[in-house]
């Protein structure tokens, strides 16, 4: 009988299976592949994420156990994988198409790069908007309406904040970047330092932690981008999409919020044989039910496993490769394009 073991050193999540009864012996434990699985800082959603699926693999995927490592933001755990320190990773589709291009936050990392990322499971959508002063709502109409305001649109390196700029740059909107510790981001747009901040959900459902601290420390509104500047997105590529405010814990000023979607997911390399990946994927649509209980931001596997596979290989498949055992869920469940082929990693 196996015991769930979750503990917190240092900030250093960790999430582990023991034998309840019996020590471990050094066969059982040569038997035991760690992985070294990085993703977010506390307090984002994809830390919080990370610590649910871990609970659930270390339970059910024999044969491994799965550390989770908090790192400044995805791009470290890319980074530290690319070059040997993490075993799997948080990627995220905007990030690998940088990546791909040499651009942006990885321009200039390609030929330093022990190994490349791979594709392996997609875990759900990340919606990003903006919040500004409650009080001060009435006077925007639109995204464009701060240019030349001060605003934090996230950490540097975090892909929600590429993912805002890169449609506020779309928009021509020039506003001034402020650097805030993510505790003082409600503090900082009540006070008047910034007049915006980036607001963001995790599955068309929950917003990150620290979006809903800074709404209970500050009195919010979600400013939509005017019917103007979403036809501009998406004529740029960029889907738009309405996720009802309720999903906030405060009056946010609107019935529906307008954000700008990418895809998210947590994966590992070839040196996970494909049948393990495989294991772990039909662990997870197994499980998706009480993953989605014990964080919202699972929903979208929840409703339909395979569908979210195939979106996100579609968000991405020109720019990373395929984990073959990605490649084998895929086919089984008849959602696989025969124009991968040759996207899958050897």
């Amino acid at each position: 009988m196996k015991r769930l073991l979750l503990s917190t050193v240092a900030g250093l999540a960790v999430v582990g299976a023991a034998f309840v009864g019996q020590p471990t012996s050094l066969a059982a434990q040569d038997q035991v592949t760690e992985l070294r699985w990085a993703t977010s800082s506390v307090g984002s959603a994809g830390h919080r994420a990370k610590v649910n699926l871990m609970a659930v693999l270390n339970r059910e995927l024999d044969g491994y156990n799965i550390t989770v490592m908090p790192t400044a933001g995805a791009i470290a755990t890319i980074r530290g994988y690319a070059m040997g320190e993490f075993d799997g990773y948080y990627g995220a589709d905007i990030a690998f198409r940088e990546l791909s291009e040499d651009s942006g936050r990885f321009q200039g990392f390609r030929d330093q790069m022990e190994r490349a990322p791979v594709q392996s499971f997609w875990a759900y959508t990340m919606e990003v908007g903006l919040a500004v002063r409650a009080r001060d709502h009435e006077n925007y109409e639109g995204w464009r309406d701060l240019e030349g305001s001060p605003a934090f649109t996230g950490p540097a390196p975090w892909d929600v904040r590429a993912q805002l700029e890169r449609a506020m740059n779309t928009l021509e909107v020039g506003h001034e970047y402020r650097e805030l510790d993510l505790g003082l981001a409600g503090p900082s747009l009540d006070d008047g330092t910034i007049d915006a901040f980036i607001a963001y959900t995790g599955g068309e459902t929950a917003p990150a932690p620290w979006v809903t601290e800074a709404e209970m420390a500050a009195d919010i509104a979600i400013l939509n981008p005017s019917e103007e500047e979403a036809e501009i997105l998406r004529e740029a590529g960029m889907e738009i999409i309405s996720i009802s405010a309720d999903v906030f814990e405060t009056d946010v000023g609107v019935d529906e919020v307008h954000f700008v979607p990418f895809f998210y997911g947590f994966h590992v390399g070839p040196d996970v044989p494909a049948d393990d990946v495989y294991r772990m994927l039909t662990i997870i649509e197994e499980n998706a039910e009480e993953l989605q209980s014990a964080d919202a931001i699972f929903a979208q596997i929840a409703e339909d496993m395979p569908e979210m596979q195939r979106r996100g290989v579609v968000s991405a498949a020109d720019t990373v490769e395929i984990h073959p055992g990605l490649a084998q869920y895929m086919r089984e469940r008849d959602v696989w394009d025969s124009a991968w082929d040759d996207r899958i990693a050897e």
